[in-house]
Protein backbone atom coordinates (compact mmCIF):
# COMPACT_ATOMS: atom_id res chain seq x y z
CA UNK A 1 0.00 0.00 0.00
CA UNK A 2 1.28 3.71 -1.22
CA UNK A 3 0.10 6.93 0.39
CA UNK A 4 0.89 10.23 0.74
CA UNK A 5 2.86 11.17 4.02
CA UNK A 6 2.19 13.81 5.76
CA UNK A 7 5.95 15.17 7.92
CA UNK A 8 5.85 18.05 10.60
CA UNK A 9 7.85 21.28 8.51
CA UNK A 10 10.71 23.05 10.39
CA UNK A 11 11.32 26.19 9.96
CA UNK A 12 15.27 26.51 10.77
CA UNK A 13 15.04 30.82 11.37
CA UNK A 14 12.27 30.56 14.07
CA UNK A 15 13.49 32.73 17.00
CA UNK A 16 12.06 30.62 19.37
CA UNK A 17 14.56 27.38 19.60
CA UNK A 18 13.09 25.71 22.08
CA UNK A 19 9.79 25.08 20.60
CA UNK A 20 11.96 24.70 17.38
CA UNK A 21 13.83 21.91 19.32
CA UNK A 22 10.51 20.46 21.01
CA UNK A 23 9.25 19.85 17.15
CA UNK A 24 12.35 18.47 15.85
CA UNK A 25 12.21 15.74 19.07
CA UNK A 26 8.85 15.13 17.89
CA UNK A 27 9.41 14.64 14.47
CA UNK A 28 12.35 12.39 15.27
CA UNK A 29 10.39 9.73 17.33
CA UNK A 30 7.16 9.68 15.33
CA UNK A 31 8.54 9.44 11.62
CA UNK A 32 12.53 10.16 11.66
CA UNK A 33 11.64 12.42 8.68
CA UNK A 34 10.96 15.96 8.57
CA UNK A 35 10.71 19.14 6.08
CA UNK A 36 13.06 21.95 7.10
CA UNK A 37 12.57 24.97 5.49
CA UNK A 38 14.04 28.81 5.73
CA UNK A 39 17.23 26.91 5.66
CA UNK A 40 19.38 29.44 4.31
CA UNK A 41 20.26 27.98 0.66
CA UNK A 42 18.56 30.45 -1.96
CA UNK A 43 16.37 29.27 -4.64
CA UNK A 44 18.26 30.16 -7.57
CA UNK A 45 21.34 28.47 -6.17
CA UNK A 46 19.49 25.62 -5.65
CA UNK A 47 18.06 25.61 -9.32
CA UNK A 48 22.01 26.17 -10.59
CA UNK A 49 22.99 23.57 -8.67
CA UNK A 50 20.29 21.01 -10.32
CA UNK A 51 21.42 22.42 -13.51
CA UNK A 52 25.13 21.80 -13.08
CA UNK A 53 23.98 18.23 -11.62
CA UNK A 54 22.61 17.58 -14.97
CA UNK A 55 25.20 18.89 -17.55
CA UNK A 56 27.47 16.61 -15.63
CA UNK A 57 25.43 12.88 -16.05
CA UNK A 58 24.43 14.28 -19.85
CA UNK A 59 28.60 13.90 -20.59
CA UNK A 60 29.36 10.43 -22.05
CA UNK A 61 29.79 7.48 -20.21
CA UNK A 62 33.37 7.66 -20.64
CA UNK A 63 33.82 11.27 -20.13
CA UNK A 64 32.16 10.29 -16.27
CA UNK A 65 33.74 7.31 -15.37
CA UNK A 66 37.54 9.81 -15.62
CA UNK A 67 36.11 10.35 -12.43
CA UNK A 68 35.24 7.06 -11.25
CA UNK A 69 34.71 6.82 -7.18
CA UNK A 70 38.01 6.96 -5.35
CA UNK A 71 38.18 7.93 -1.48
CA UNK A 72 34.26 8.22 -1.22
CA UNK A 73 34.51 10.96 -3.92
CA UNK A 74 33.27 10.98 -7.68
CA UNK A 75 31.51 9.10 -10.07
CA UNK A 76 29.39 6.09 -9.74
CA UNK A 77 27.65 4.56 -12.72
CA UNK A 78 24.23 3.11 -12.95
CA UNK A 79 23.63 -0.27 -10.87
CA UNK A 80 27.34 0.42 -9.42
CA UNK A 81 25.21 0.57 -5.94
CA UNK A 82 22.97 -2.17 -3.99
CA UNK A 83 21.41 -0.38 -0.31
CA UNK A 84 19.75 -3.71 -0.64
CA UNK A 85 22.09 -6.00 -1.03
CA UNK A 86 19.39 -9.03 0.47
CA UNK A 87 16.83 -7.62 -2.67
CA UNK A 88 18.75 -8.59 -5.34
CA UNK A 89 22.31 -8.74 -6.74
CA UNK A 90 21.73 -5.94 -9.95
CA UNK A 91 22.35 -3.45 -8.35
CA UNK A 92 19.96 -0.05 -7.94
CA UNK A 93 18.95 1.63 -11.08
CA UNK A 94 20.92 4.95 -10.54
CA UNK A 95 24.17 6.88 -11.26
CA UNK A 96 25.61 9.43 -8.74
CA UNK A 97 29.02 11.82 -8.09
CA UNK A 98 29.67 12.58 -4.28
CA UNK A 99 32.19 15.53 -3.53
CA UNK A 100 33.26 15.07 0.11
CA UNK A 101 34.77 17.76 2.70
CA UNK A 102 35.74 21.46 1.24
CA UNK A 103 37.98 22.02 3.63
CA UNK A 104 42.00 20.92 3.53
CA UNK A 105 40.66 17.66 2.36
CA UNK A 106 39.50 19.13 -0.75
CA UNK A 107 42.11 17.86 -2.70
CA UNK A 108 40.90 14.31 -2.40
CA UNK A 109 37.68 14.86 -4.48
CA UNK A 110 37.54 14.71 -8.33
CA UNK A 111 36.58 17.67 -10.49
CA UNK A 112 35.25 17.79 -13.60
CA UNK A 113 37.89 19.94 -15.97
CA UNK A 114 36.55 23.26 -16.41
CA UNK A 115 37.26 23.11 -20.37
CA UNK A 116 33.82 20.75 -20.03
CA UNK A 117 31.86 22.05 -17.23
CA UNK A 118 33.28 25.77 -16.76
CA UNK A 119 30.99 26.75 -13.58
CA UNK A 120 30.43 22.95 -11.82
CA UNK A 121 33.47 23.35 -9.35
CA UNK A 122 31.91 27.12 -8.23
CA UNK A 123 28.47 26.15 -8.13
CA UNK A 124 28.73 22.86 -6.41
CA UNK A 125 31.17 24.50 -3.79
CA UNK A 126 29.06 26.85 -2.94
CA UNK A 127 25.74 24.87 -2.87
CA UNK A 128 28.12 21.96 -0.14
CA UNK A 129 29.43 25.37 1.77
CA UNK A 130 25.64 26.57 2.10
CA UNK A 131 24.51 23.32 3.43
CA UNK A 132 26.72 22.36 5.38
CA UNK A 133 25.64 26.22 7.18
CA UNK A 134 22.62 24.63 7.47
CA UNK A 135 23.33 21.67 8.99
CA UNK A 136 25.10 22.82 11.61
CA UNK A 137 22.58 24.88 12.77
CA UNK A 138 20.33 22.23 12.89
CA UNK A 139 22.83 19.67 14.79
CA UNK A 140 22.78 22.56 17.47
CA UNK A 141 18.62 22.08 17.15
CA UNK A 142 18.83 18.39 17.57
CA UNK A 143 20.85 18.26 21.05
CA UNK A 144 18.38 20.76 22.63
CA UNK A 145 15.54 18.13 21.38
CA UNK A 146 18.06 15.60 23.20
CA UNK A 147 18.11 17.77 26.65
CA UNK A 148 21.61 18.43 25.73
CA UNK A 149 23.66 21.53 25.56
CA UNK A 150 22.86 22.81 22.11
CA UNK A 151 27.47 22.86 21.56
CA UNK A 152 27.38 19.06 22.64
CA UNK A 153 27.99 17.12 19.29
CA UNK A 154 31.15 19.90 18.91
CA UNK A 155 32.17 18.59 22.73
CA UNK A 156 32.16 15.10 21.30
CA UNK A 157 34.13 16.14 18.22
CA UNK A 158 31.18 15.07 15.70
CA UNK A 159 31.31 17.85 13.96
CA UNK A 160 34.15 20.35 14.78
CA UNK A 161 35.75 18.33 11.86
CA UNK A 162 32.89 16.42 10.33
CA UNK A 163 32.65 14.42 7.45
CA UNK A 164 30.30 16.28 5.08
CA UNK A 165 29.28 14.57 1.33
CA UNK A 166 26.83 15.68 -1.29
CA UNK A 167 25.80 13.27 -3.47
CA UNK A 168 24.42 14.46 -6.50
CA UNK A 169 21.80 11.55 -8.13
CA UNK A 170 20.48 11.12 -11.37
CA UNK A 171 17.46 8.27 -12.24
CA UNK A 172 16.89 7.47 -15.97
CA UNK A 173 13.23 7.46 -16.52
CA UNK A 174 13.11 4.60 -18.48
CA UNK A 175 16.31 2.44 -17.91
CA UNK A 176 15.16 -0.58 -15.46
CA UNK A 177 14.56 -4.23 -14.96
CA UNK A 178 11.28 -4.81 -16.00
CA UNK A 179 11.00 -7.52 -13.14
CA UNK A 180 11.64 -5.05 -10.47
CA UNK A 181 9.53 -2.05 -9.90
CA UNK A 182 11.54 -0.77 -7.15
CA UNK A 183 14.65 -0.20 -8.63
CA UNK A 184 15.68 3.54 -8.61
CA UNK A 185 17.38 3.11 -5.06
CA UNK A 186 16.40 -0.35 -2.98
CA UNK A 187 15.03 -0.09 0.72
CA UNK A 188 18.13 1.36 3.61
CA UNK A 189 18.51 3.88 6.01
CA UNK A 190 20.64 6.42 5.58
CA UNK A 191 24.68 5.65 7.48
CA UNK A 192 25.55 8.87 9.75
CA UNK A 193 23.95 11.59 11.90
CA UNK A 194 21.23 13.53 9.54
CA UNK A 195 20.80 13.77 5.42
CA UNK A 196 19.24 17.26 4.17
CA UNK A 197 17.71 15.86 0.54
CA UNK A 198 17.20 18.30 -1.94
CA UNK A 199 14.18 16.72 -4.80
CA UNK A 200 13.43 18.23 -8.61
CA UNK A 201 9.39 17.77 -7.73
CA UNK A 202 9.21 14.13 -9.71
CA UNK A 203 7.94 11.50 -7.53
CA UNK A 204 9.42 8.63 -6.20
CA UNK A 205 10.75 8.55 -2.87
CA UNK A 206 8.92 6.70 -0.28
CA UNK A 207 9.33 6.10 3.66
CA UNK A 208 8.25 2.73 5.19
CA UNK A 209 7.03 3.67 9.12
CA UNK A 210 5.94 0.72 10.16
CA UNK A 211 8.86 -1.15 11.96
CA UNK A 212 10.21 -1.17 15.16
CA UNK A 213 14.27 -0.27 15.63
CA UNK A 214 16.59 -3.34 14.70
CA UNK A 215 13.24 -4.72 12.84
CA UNK A 216 14.25 -3.03 9.68
CA UNK A 217 12.93 -6.16 7.83
CA UNK A 218 9.57 -6.58 9.72
CA UNK A 219 6.54 -7.53 7.43
CA UNK A 220 4.42 -5.92 6.09
CA UNK A 221 5.95 -2.73 5.05
CA UNK A 222 3.79 0.38 4.39
CA UNK A 223 5.40 2.57 1.67
CA UNK A 224 3.93 6.59 1.99
CA UNK A 225 5.34 8.90 -0.59
CA UNK A 226 6.91 11.48 0.74
CA UNK A 227 5.56 14.35 -1.11
CA UNK A 228 7.86 17.35 -2.88
CA UNK A 229 7.76 21.17 -1.31
CA UNK A 230 9.16 23.58 -3.25
CA UNK A 231 12.55 24.66 -1.75
CA UNK A 232 12.34 22.28 1.42
CA UNK A 233 14.86 20.06 2.22
CA UNK A 234 13.70 16.46 3.40
CA UNK A 235 15.79 15.73 6.44
CA UNK A 236 16.20 12.41 7.78
CA UNK A 237 17.70 10.50 10.92
CA UNK A 238 20.80 8.16 10.36
CA UNK A 239 21.96 5.15 11.61
CA UNK A 240 24.60 7.02 13.89
CA UNK A 241 22.16 9.59 15.28
CA UNK A 242 20.02 6.14 16.02
CA UNK A 243 22.67 4.43 18.05
CA UNK A 244 23.52 7.87 19.97
CA UNK A 245 19.71 7.89 21.23
CA UNK A 246 19.44 4.14 21.53
CA UNK A 247 16.90 4.49 19.05
CA UNK A 248 14.64 7.27 20.52
CA UNK A 249 14.81 9.14 17.35
CA UNK A 250 14.21 6.93 14.22
CA UNK A 251 16.53 5.88 11.20
CA UNK A 252 13.57 5.34 8.89
CA UNK A 253 13.49 2.83 5.55
CA UNK A 254 13.24 4.84 3.00
CA UNK A 255 13.53 4.09 -0.98
CA UNK A 256 13.22 5.42 -4.65
CA UNK A 257 10.71 3.58 -6.82
CA UNK A 258 11.27 3.97 -10.67
CA UNK A 259 7.94 6.25 -11.90
CA UNK A 260 8.99 6.07 -15.60
CA UNK A 261 10.07 9.81 -15.20
CA UNK A 262 13.56 10.92 -15.08
CA UNK A 263 14.44 12.04 -11.53
CA UNK A 264 17.41 14.26 -10.07
CA UNK A 265 18.10 14.85 -6.40
CA UNK A 266 20.73 15.93 -4.33
CA UNK A 267 21.58 14.33 -0.73
CA UNK A 268 24.03 16.30 1.65
CA UNK A 269 24.83 13.52 4.37
CA UNK A 270 26.47 15.21 7.44
CA UNK A 271 28.65 12.94 9.09
CA UNK A 272 30.85 12.79 12.20
CA UNK A 273 34.41 13.52 12.63
CA UNK A 274 35.50 9.75 11.53
CA UNK A 275 37.45 10.01 14.80
CA UNK A 276 34.23 10.33 16.87
CA UNK A 277 33.03 7.47 19.19
CA UNK A 278 29.50 7.22 18.63
CA UNK A 279 28.05 5.93 22.23
CA UNK A 280 24.53 5.65 23.59
CA UNK A 281 23.82 9.06 25.69
CA UNK A 282 22.86 8.97 29.08
CA UNK A 283 19.63 10.39 28.66
CA UNK A 284 19.08 8.27 26.39
CA UNK A 285 19.20 4.44 28.13
CA UNK A 286 17.94 3.26 31.93
CA UNK A 287 18.37 0.50 33.74
CA UNK A 288 15.06 -0.85 31.93
CA UNK A 289 16.29 0.15 28.97
CA UNK A 290 20.19 -0.43 28.32
CA UNK A 291 22.24 0.73 25.57
CA UNK A 292 20.98 -1.18 22.35
CA UNK A 293 24.10 -0.80 20.64
CA UNK A 294 28.05 -0.85 21.61
CA UNK A 295 30.37 1.93 21.03
CA UNK A 296 31.69 2.25 17.75
CA UNK A 297 34.14 4.70 16.41
CA UNK A 298 32.39 7.11 13.40
CA UNK A 299 34.83 6.10 10.51
CA UNK A 300 34.68 2.09 10.89
CA UNK A 301 31.19 1.84 11.51
CA UNK A 302 31.08 4.18 7.67
CA UNK A 303 33.63 1.78 6.13
CA UNK A 304 31.77 -1.09 6.90
CA UNK A 305 28.25 -0.14 5.49
CA UNK A 306 29.88 0.82 2.61
CA UNK A 307 31.68 -2.01 1.96
CA UNK A 308 28.37 -3.73 1.93
CA UNK A 309 26.88 -1.06 -0.55
CA UNK A 310 28.98 -1.58 -3.87
CA UNK A 311 28.52 -4.10 -6.58
CA UNK A 312 31.96 -4.37 -8.13
CA UNK A 313 30.63 -5.57 -11.64
CA UNK A 314 27.46 -5.74 -13.61
CA UNK A 315 27.00 -7.54 -16.52
CA UNK A 316 31.34 -7.90 -17.04
CA UNK A 317 31.86 -3.58 -16.70
CA UNK A 318 34.27 -2.70 -14.52
CA UNK A 319 33.25 -0.72 -11.15
CA UNK A 320 35.09 1.38 -8.48
CA UNK A 321 37.03 -0.61 -6.13
CA UNK A 322 36.10 -0.89 -2.30
CA UNK A 323 36.03 2.42 -0.08
CA UNK A 324 39.41 3.27 1.63
CA UNK A 325 39.91 4.90 4.81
Amino acid sequence: MERPLELPIIDLSSPDRVATAHSIRQACIDYGFFYLVNHGVEEELLQRTFDESKKLFSLPLEEKMKLSRKEYRGYTPLYAENLDPSSSSKGDSKETFYVGPLDDRDHLNQWPSEEVLPSWRTVIGAYHKKVMTAGIRLVSLVALALNLDEDFFEKVRAVDRPMPFLRLLHYPGKLCFSEDKFCGASAHSDYGMITLLATDGVRGLQACLIFVCREKSKQPQLWEDVRHISGAFVVNIGDMMERWTNCLFRSTLHRVIATGQERYSMAFFLDPNPDCMVECLKSCCSEASPPRFPPVRSQEYLDERFRRTYVPKFDGIPRSGKPSS
